[in-house]
């Protein structure tokens, strides 16, 4: 079994030795939420450190309640019990999977379906993707079939989708529900304005990846947000803007220091916070 998946043992320790920390932290209400109503929460491969139970931990103590899971934590053949232990484990931290990804697409349509499938078992409704060209006859039938968004995330530098234009151009025509995951960090090693792709992509941004990064080049680091190239402030101003939906996905994302992120990325959290507080 793989060190990210929790079998009914692990479950079982798992809830007697997180105690009060999984069952009784109480959530804020909508007067005190921070966030103000947005689906704030983090990419797992931000804490591809840790295994699963690690991470979701992590999560709950960060004050967070939203995750996009990647396939190391959450991976498509998860079987039937080691979903409902997890699901379990997520309804006592108060944590919604808003997301799975970033998952390939290309033009065989049963192994995409096979993607739609597991997230539909899983009970996403966005599935961040790095869709290949010859994909999209395929992905307006699932998406329409299965009502689950399809949000094309941008890689950075000579990616197939590098720059605002390439998303643009690639969602034109199809569907409603295919639309985008802005990787703000990406966008910023392209050189690009990742405020411009928001207010550009408008109703088609599903979802984003919220980093920053120190240089506006191909070779770089994640920077606490706020500290690099990224306007956080511009960023939720643009989200109020395009009237981002309140079932879409926002996460963290810290790519550095992988075996001891965490004070990192609670700074992300407090900047986004502010930022938050700012434009609401």
């Amino acid at each position: 079994m793989s060190q990210f998946l929790l079998d009914r043992r692990q479950m079982l320790a798992a809830a007697a030795v997180a105690g009060v920390s999984m069952l009784d932290v109480p959530r804020a209400s909508a007067a005190d939420d921070p966030f103000k109503g947005l689906p704030i929460g983090i990419q797992s491969y931000s804490l591809r450190g840790f295994n699963l139970l690690e991470a979701i931990r992590h999560i709950q103590g960060m004050g967070l309640h939203f995750v996009e899971f990647y396939p190391n934590h959450v991976p498509k053949d998860i079987d039937e019990q080691g979903l409902a232990n997890l699901k379990d484990l997520l309804k006592k931290a108060e944590i919604t999977m808003a997301a799975h990804g970033v998952w390939g697409f290309n033009k065989d349509h049963e192994t995409n379906k096979s993607v739609f499938d597991f997230a539909k078992r899983i009970g996403v409704k966005c599935i961040t993707a790095n869709p290949t060209p010859d994909s999209f006859d395929s992905l307006d039938k699932l998406v329409a079939e299965y009502n689950i968004r399809i949000a094309i995330h941008n890689h950075g530098p000579d990616a197939l989708y590098d720059k605002i234009d390439s998303v643009v151009d690639a969602v034109r025509d199809h569907h409603p529900l295919i639309g985008a995951c802005v990787d703000t960090g990406h966008f910023i090693r392209s050189k690009e304005d990742p405020v411009e792709a928001i207010l550009r992509l408008k109703n088609r941004v599903f979802a984003l990846h919220i980093k920053d990064e120190a240089k506006m080049e191909k070779v770089s680091h994640n920077t606490v947000i706020g500290e690099g190239h990224l306007d956080v402030v511009g960023v939720f101003k643009a989200l109020k803007k395009v009237k981002f939906p309140a079932d879409g996905s926002i996460s963290l994302e810290y790519e550095a220091n992988p075996q001891n992120p965490i004070d990192d990325i609670k700074q992300c959290i407090e900047v986004a916070k502010e930022a938050i507080a700012e434009v609401h």
